[in-house]
């Protein structure tokens, strides 16, 4: 449906707890002169009847799938949607512009919750990181906790702020202040404040947004978005890249914002979790053969902030089966989802921006198969440790070009009364990047 609106723009307008009140004369007008109002209920009885000739429609649950047929049903007329605040930061607009197309739209914003938090805080707002946890894991504020910074917290409910201190309190931030601000720029605004530990407040007003100033404890294990996190925060059976091979991995991997990884063999998960935490809208399907691996793996990834990590089987039955699902879509067998929903077309997997591969490497065909889902420009790594996947390594960088490298890690351990090097198992590395090329026997280069 992008780009398929017939009718006026649809006019977006904020709207902050002070109501109508706080709005300007342009927003006013949007909603005077629309034939249809669409918000939430709360958002709906800020404005006063008086004001508002159209008909007033609230938003049905769950919102997204049933976008597009709500505005089949009022196309062609004058429609005025009310969101909270900035309706581009965290809000429907974002939305909306996906569905109907940026210029479809016009967009009237008012403060958000977080500019004004920032105005009452005396915080920079450019300095200052936001997580939302409106429809995603409270877990997604972990990456963010690290000693002395200071992080917004856009609540879910009222219950948000004392699920976050629990929170806190159990990844080793008990001592970190939280500052609960409700109703922002209306006539109810309150403001609390406590210490995550001791955090005992009864639930307030669902509309709030949480300040925190991050105190670590001392002796909590030091965990950032940098990669080579210590190996003693993934929890499982001993499959794992250990943390000095796992940061020069990254480096090759080179995440950036918004890439998806896959994972391939993925063990306790660590190289797919350390990829989401380098940022935000960084995303990774891992894939793992055996269940309890694939249990560890998710729960390591809730425990380190990153529950997005999408865990899947063994790769190549995961291909069958989504082709054969295609294939069921094409034939009419699978119903298709609405237009403009974000169900998602059940074919092939999303084509990844770099793969590596830990494990499993032996397996016929697999080099093969992961190199055709790979798009172009991505990159693929791959890490081995037997002499075998060695050969396989210097067979494919012989055919296809890349690099090789081999590292060797020394960790110091006592020795009696002295102290020796202890050698880990030494890491074959290839990495390659998928390009065009004229010459079919140089396709591909580093």
């Amino acid at each position: 449906m992008t780009g398929l609106w017939s009718g006026p723009p649809v006019a977006v307008v904020g709207i902050g707890a002070d109501g109508w009140d706080g709005l300007g004369r342009q927003a006013r007008e949007a909603i005077a002169t629309a034939e249809v109002l669409l918000g939430s209920t709360r958002q709906i009885s800020l404005v006063p009847e008086h004001d508002s000739d159209g008909q007033r429609v609230a938003w049905p649950s769950p919102l997204v799938p049933a976008l597009p047929g709500l505005f089949e049903r009022f196309a062609g007329a004058r429609v005025c949607v009310l969101a909270s605040g900035d309706p581009m930061f965290y809000g429907i607009g974002v939305t909306l512009a996906r569905l109907l197309g940026a210029g479809s739209l016009r967009i009237l914003p008012q403060p958000s919750s977080v500019s004004l938090a920032c105005a009452r805080l005396g915080w920079g707002v450019a300095e200052t990181p936001v997580v939302s946890v409106v429809g995603r894991a409270l877990e997604s504020v972990i990456p963010e906790l690290v000693d002395g910074r200071r992080v917004l917290v856009l609540s879910a409910d009222e219950q948000t702020p004392g699920r976050l201190a629990e929170l806190l309190g159990r990844n080793g931030f008990g001592d970190s202040a939280l500052t609960v601000l409700e109703q922002l720029g209306g006539p109810a605004e309150r403001v609390e404040a406590g210490i995550a530990k001791q955090w005992q407040r009864p639930a307030g007003d669902p509309l709030n947004i949480v300040a925190l100033e991050c105190v670590a404890d001392p002796d909590r294990i030091r965990a950032t978005r940098l990669p080579g996190l210590p190996d003693e925060l993934f929890a499982g059976d001993g499959q794992l890249t250990k943390n000095e091979v796992r940061a020069l991995t990254l480096a090759a991997l080179a995440p950036a914002p918004g890439e998806l990884l896959w994972d391939i063999g993925g063990g306790s998960g660590s190289i797919a979790i350390e990829w989401c935490r380098i940022h935000p809208t960084c995303r990774a399907i891992t894939f793992e053969r055996l269940e309890h691996r694939r249990r560890q793996i998710a729960d390591n990834a809730t425990a380190l902030g990153v529950p997005q990590v999408e865990v899947r089987g063994e790769v190549s039955a995961e291909l069958r089966q989504a082709a054969e699902l295609g294939r069921a879509f094409e034939s009419g067998r699978v119903a298709a989802p609405r237009p403009g929903t974000e169900l998602g077309r059940p074919t092939e997997l999303p084509a990844p921006d770099a793969i590596f591969i830990g494990g499993g490497l032996t397996q016929p065909g697999l080099l093969e198969t992961c190199w055709s889902q790979l798009r172009q420009g991505g990159r693929l790594v791959v890490n081995a440790v037997t002499a075998e996947s060695e050969s396989l390594l210097l067979s494919w960088a012989a055919t296809h070009g890349g690099t090789l490298r081999k590292f060797q890690i020394y960790r110091a351990e006592p020795l009696g009364s002295f102290t020796t090097w202890r050698p880990q198992l030494p890491v074959t590395q290839f990495s390659v990047v998928k390009l065009h090329s004229a010459d079919p026997q140089n396709e591909v280069h580093e």
